[in-house]
C-alpha cells in the first residue's frame, strides 16, 4: 500500500472554507472543502485550499491547523460577488494560482471543485501536467433543466463542462444520479468517474435531549417540530413545507422551523428569500406556525436538529445534500424529495421517507404519518444514525477520495500523461471572451500560452 504523503491543491473559487454557513453562496460546498481538507491534513497530507479573496482584510495565507491552510487569490474586486458573476474573473485567478504553483510547494494533484475551479484546474493541468480530480458539486445542464431562464449563469457553462469532464483525470460523481447525468449530458468517460459521497461529522452531529434543545430555542415540548435547514433560495423548495404546513390538521400543534440565511437574525434585506417565504405563509394562513431563526452554527445549529421530531429537504433538484446526513446523525427521521443525492442518502421506509418534489399535499400526508407515531419516527432516526456512521463519515469519504489521488498520481507516473493533455490556446485568449466554440474546437478556455 502506498503509504506516501502528497501534496494536494483543492481549488473552490467561491465556497471557502472558512466562510460562514447558511448565505446565498455559503453551503454544502463550503462544508464539503473544510471536512475533506481537514481529514487529509490530519491523514498526515499537506492541503492548500486555494479560493478568491472576497474581503480587503483577509490574510493571503491562514494556516487553519497543521497541514492544513487556506489562500487567498486576487481575483476582481476583494468583495462578496454571486458566484454567477465568477467567470470574467477566472483569467485573473488561473493566473494567480498558476504563479503559486510556480513558485510554492509542488502538488502531486489538483482536486478542482466547481466547473470554474475545474477551468483553473485544466489550465494547471495544462502548464505543469499535474493530474486533475474534479467534483462539479451542480451541473449546468441539470440547473438548467429545472431553473430554465432563471439560471443567472453564463451560456459558456455547458461548452466549459463539456471540456473539463473530456479532460480531467478523474470526474467524482457524489451520488448514482449524478453519474447518471454525466453520462446521459456530457458524454462522460464511464472508467474516468469515481462514486464518492459527501459526508458528516459523527461528533459534531450527534443525538442528545430534545427536551434540553427545545429549552434553549425557546420550544414548546408539546409542539410537533419539523425543521428545515439550509441555503435560502428558491430552489430549495422551502415554500413546499410552508405550503405543506397548510395541508395538515390546523387544531395540530406543529412547528416549522426553518435556519437559514445571510445573518444570524432574520433579515429580509440581507436574504430576500425569507421574505418571499413569510409572503407565502401569510398567503396559506400558517404565519403564526412558521418561525424564521436566521443563520446558525456549531452547537447551536446541532440543537436545531436535536430539537426537531423530523427533518424535510425538499428541493426541486439537488446534487447530493448535506443537510439530511446532518440530521441522520442527530437521529432524525428525514423525509427528503426523491431526487438526486437525496434518493441516495435517504432510504425510503427505513431512516425516512421519499416525497416528490413541489408536492405539498404528499409531504403533508407523510408528516402527519409521523406525528401519529413518535415510537416508529424515532427508529427511523435511529436507523438514519446507523447509516451515516457506517457510509457516510467525513474520514471515509477523504480515504476514498485519496484512493482516487493516489491512482491518477500513479498513472501520471507510469504513463508520463495519464490522459491527454487540453491543446494550448491562443495567446492573448482572455475568459471574458470563452465561447462555446472554443470549447468545441478543443482549445482550453481563457488559458494564454
Amino acid at each position: 500500500m502506498d503509504v506516501r504523503s502528497l501534496r494536494i491543491a483543492l481549488i473552490s473559487e467561491h465556497a471557502s472554507p472558512l466562510a460562514a454557513l447558511g448565505g446565498v453562496d455559503a453551503g454544502g460546498q463550503n462544508v464539503y472543502v473544510a471536512h475533506l481538507a481537514r481529514c487529509l491534513a490530519r491523514a498526515g497530507h499537506r492541503v492548500d485550499v486555494f479560493t478568491r479573496r472576497d474581503a480587503p482584510c483577509a490574510a493571503g495565507v491562514v494556516q487553519v491547523e497543521p497541514g492544513m491552510r487556506v489562500l487567498h487569490l486576487d481575483a476582481g474586486p476583494a468583495a462578496p460577488l454571486p458566484k454567477e458573476q465568477l467567470l470574467p474573473h477566472m483569467d485573473a485567478f488561473g493566473a494567480a494560482a498558476l504563479q503559486r504553483f510556480r513558485h510554492g510547494a509542488r502538488y502531486d494533484v489538483v482536486h478542482a471543485n466547481f466547473f470554474m475551479s475545474g477551468l483553473v484546474g485544466l489550465r494547471l493541468k495544462q502548464r505543469l501536467g499535474i493530474p486533475l480530480v474534479v467534483t462539479f458539486h451542480a451541473l449546468g445542464l441539470v440547473r438548467r433543466e429545472h431553473q430554465g431562464t432563471a439560471d443567472g449563469f453564463p451560456p459558456e457553462r455547458e461548452a466549459i463542462e463539456r471540456h473539463i469532464v473530456r479532460f480531467a483525470d478523474r470526474v467524482v460523481a457524489e451520488c448514482p444520479q449524478d453519474r447518471s447525468d454525466l453520462l446521459r449530458l456530457y458524454d462522460a468517460c464511464a472508467q474516468r468517474i469515481a462514486m464518492v459521497p459527501c459526508g458528516v461529522d459523527p461528533k459534531q452531529f450527534a443525538p442528545g435531549s430534545k427536551a434540553q434543545a427545545r429549552r434553549a430555542l425557546g420550544l414548546r415540548d408539546d409542539e410537533f417540530v419539523v425543521l428545515q435547514l439550509g441555503r435560502m433560495v428558491p430552489r430549495k423548495g422551502v415554500d413546499t413545507v410552508i405550503r405543506a404546513l397548510a395541508c395538515m390538521d390546523p387544531a395540530a400543534p406543529v412547528r416549522l422551523l426553518v435556519v437559514g440565511g445571510s445573518t444570524s437574525e432574520p433579515d429580509e434585506r440581507a436574504t430576500p428569500e425569507i421574505g418571499r417565504l413569510r409572503a407565502v405563509a401569510r398567503e396559506c394562513g400558517v404565519a403564526e406556525r412558521v418561525t424564521f431563526t436566521g443563520q446558525r452554527q456549531g452547537e447551536a445549529l446541532r440543537a436545531c436538529y436535536v430539537a426537531a421530531d423530523v427533518f424535510v429537504s425538499t428541493p426541486w433538484y439537488e446534487p447530493f445534500g448535506i443537510t439530511p446526513l446532518e440530521a441522520m446523525a442527530c437521529a432524525r427521521p428525514v423525509i427528503g424529495s426523491a431526487v438526486g443525492g437525496i434518493r441516495y442518502s435517504v432510504v425510503h421506509g427505513v431512516t425516512g421517507y421519499l416525497v416528490p418534489p413541489r408536492d405539498p399535499p404528499a409531504l403533508a400526508r407523510r408528516l402527519e404519518a409521523l406525528r401519529a407515531d413518535p415510537a416508529h419516527a424515532e427508529a427511523l432516526g435511529r436507523a438514519g444514525m446507523r447509516r451515516v456512521r457506517s457510509r457516510f463519515t467525513w474520514e471515509r469519504v477523504a480515504a476514498e477520495l485519496l484512493e482516487v489521488y493516489r491512482e491518477v498520481v500513479r498513472r501520471r507516473g507510469r504513463a508520463g500523461s495519464a490522459y491527454p493533455l487540453p491543446p494550448m490556446a491562443a495567446d492573448g485568449a482572455r475568459s471574458a471572451a470563452w465561447p462555446a466554440r472554443r470549447a468545441a474546437s478543443e482549445r482550453l478556455p481563457g488559458a494564454r500560452a
